[in-house]
């Protein structure tokens, strides 16, 4: 488990001092995939750099099952971090390595014989679906390739904990799919806790289960994936859950004797359904459609849409409970003068 506390980290610039994170307060559990998302400027890298001490905060704590890793010596810390790994957005593969050789490099750092290296290397390469790619060169890989050889040289030293530092912000979206699947894949199989910074709410509705949302610097809301996406709490949240404002522009669309529901569906597998259709249907509840975003990725369905539903309790609850029938969809109310 990791526990941020208190943590605080400044940068003196000139005459004034730049606070980029302030009294983070956060719990990541064993196997978790937590999401950390903010805007551009809200301190996202700094605080993943914080979490393995190559930023040493200013102030506050971090602990990895209940060790304070700002009490450890050079060598200590050293230890610890083989068990906190990190891939990037530019991969940092070295370029005059082949594939195999990539992979080898921090079990060389950790004193593994070569033979024990290569014979790990070549597992990883199987793991990340490249085993035909040992003796290739980064320069001579896609850009997905490249990061699956990152993960794999991340894997190496068998962590505990795997950082992701805007992975697939690099990636075209049928890519960065492919490397959420394979992260998820390895924290299912492995156990592996997984944060995953980013600016991409999609990346955060496909693969976590848990996020935080940064701003300026601090803690704007946190918590379950389905439930911040249902019901943003803090102004922070509603401008990255809804970017276009939909709760506002759209809610002047309904009419007077409507009640609004929202509908998120977070990896729902209901792509083949008419569930607006259905209800109406099945249910005879007409729902006038004032805003809708959705994506299929696969067979799953991400998004969310605002509905207006007669104004009659019964009906309300009938259809909150029609559209919630599935657990990767969640369904609130929205107060009109929200």
């Amino acid at each position: 488990m990791i526990e941020l506390k208190h943590l605080s980290k400044s940068f003196p610039t000139g005459d004034t001092t730049v606070e980029a994170l302030k009294d983070i307060n956060l719990t990541i559990r064993d196997g978790d995939i937590y999401g950390i998302i903010g805007m551009s400027g809200a301190g996202k890298s700094t605080l993943v750099r914080c979490i393995n001490l190559l930023e040493r905060p200013t102030g506050g704590e971090v602990l990895v099952d209940g060790v304070n890793l700002g009490d450890l010596s050079p060598a200590e810390l050293r230890r610890a971090r083989r068990d906190i790994t990190m891939i990037f957005q530019s991969f940092n593969l070295l370029m005059q390595r082949t594939c195999l050789d990539n992979i080898c490099f921090p079990l060389e750092l950790a004193g593994v014989k070569k033979s024990e290296a290569k014979e790990k290397a070549r597992e990883l390469l199987s793991v990340v679906g490249l085993p035909d790619k040992e003796n290739a060169y980064p320069a001579q890989l896609s850009g997905g390739q490249q990061q699956r050889i990152a993960i794999a040289r991340a894997l190496a030293t068998e962590p505990k904990v795997l950082l992701c530092d805007e992975a697939t912000s690099a990636l075209d979206p049928k890519t960065t799919h492919s490397i959420l699947e394979l992260i998820r894949d390895i924290n299912k199989k492995l156990g592996i806790t997984v944060i995953v910074i980013t600016h991409q709410m999609s990346v955060v509705e496909e693969i976590c289960n848990r996020v935080a949302i940064l701003d300026n610097g601090t803690v704007a809301e946190e918590g379950d994936v389905a439930t911040v996406f249902a019901c943003p709490a803090t102004d922070a949240a509603k401008r990255l859950v809804f970017p276009d404002s939909a709760d506002t522009a759209n809610l002047w669309l309904a009419h007077e004797n409507e009640r609004i529901l929202r509908v998120v569906f977070n990896g729902a597998d209901c792509s083949a359904t008419p569930m607006i259709a259905s209800m109406a249907m099945e249910e005879r509840i007409a729902a006038n459609i004032l805003y809708a975003s959705t994506r299929t990725i696969g067979e799953m369905v991400y998004g969310n849409m605002l509905l207006g539903i007669p104004n009659d309790e019964e009906t309300v609850r009938r259809a909150t409970a029609y559209l919630g029938r599935s657990e990767k969809v969640v369904v609130m109310e929205v107060k009109q003068n929200v």
